[in-house]
């Protein structure tokens, strides 16, 4: 147990980014995590009880989190790794936009739901298949590894489940809204890499993530990086807006 949790270091080495140990243990939670999606979006697509999915989601999503910043602060002695847990990555935004799709009404849970329907399944693919930062540093069977990938692995689930569930409005008037809240996370997490030195939203380096290949491609510019991976958040928001048009049109 110690081992796992990582007090006094990890002994064993790194398996390594894109090692069949990474590779098979990501497989694994995105498997299970499609397999409920469909599973729990079908049971409850007809029924008035369909939000206690999400609501058990969001309960589980923040409880983890909350479970590997404790740990974090004992194995440091200190409360500074709160300071390095912010939600302020991608994926990490969905710590808060799964409970507000799960408690608010009306427009806001709308605009959460599809928030989460957007980027849930995006952060769970990056955030596992592509976090090199992670898996090149841990070995892939503890603490640190484990738990993002449940937590990013519930964000997946909570994507599908809303598509599969019929809870998606992706509403053209919630388009706002949606970049309001992307934008406002993108402005924390600037003012949080100046005032800690660290690397929120990925917006000063790639860290073995791919967006590597925008930051090699711009040479690390200051302004030219971050405004980029900003950019493309919003191309992605284009483009997913335009799929979801072109398939209601198709049904119509």
């Amino acid at each position: 147990m110690k081992e796992f949790f990582g007090f006094g270091g990890y002994s064993r080495p790194a398996e390594g980014f894109l090692s069949w140990q990474h590779l098979s243990f990501v497989t694994l939670l995105m498997a299970v995590m499609t397999v409920l999606a469909i599973w729990l979006g079908k049971k409850y697509r007809h029924s008035d009880k369909k939000n206690q999915v999400l609501i058990a989601a969001a309960f589980l999503i923040d409880g983890f989190e909350l479970f590997k910043i404790v740990v974090l602060c004992l194995r440091s002695g200190s409360f500074s790794p709160v300071l390095y847990e912010l939600p302020l990555f991608l994926c990490s935004i969905q710590l808060i936009t799964i409970p507000l799709a799960a408690f608010a009404k009306g427009r806001i849970k709308e605009a959460a739901l599809d928030f989460v329907s957007i980027f849930g399944l995006l952060g769970a693919v990056l955030g596992t298949y592509g976090a090199g930062n992670n898996y090149g540093t841990y070995p892939v069977l503890s603490m640190d590894n484990v738990v993002s990938g449940i937590t990013h692995s519930i964000s997946g689930f909570c994507a599908l489940y809303i598509f599969i569930a019929g809870l998606a409005s992706l509403k053209k008037e919630n388009i706002p809204i949606t970049l309001g809240i992307l934008f406002s996370f993108c402005i924390a997490a600037f003012a949080a890499n100046e005032a800690l030195d660290y690397n929120y939203m990925f917006l000063r380096r790639g860290d073995g993530t791919p967006y590597d290949i925008f930051f090699n491609l711009l040479g690390g510019h200051p302004v030219f990086y971050p405004l980029t991976v900003v950019g493309l958040f919003v191309i992605y928001i284009g483009i997913f807006y335009y799929i979801r048009f072109l398939l209601r049109k198709k049904n119509t």
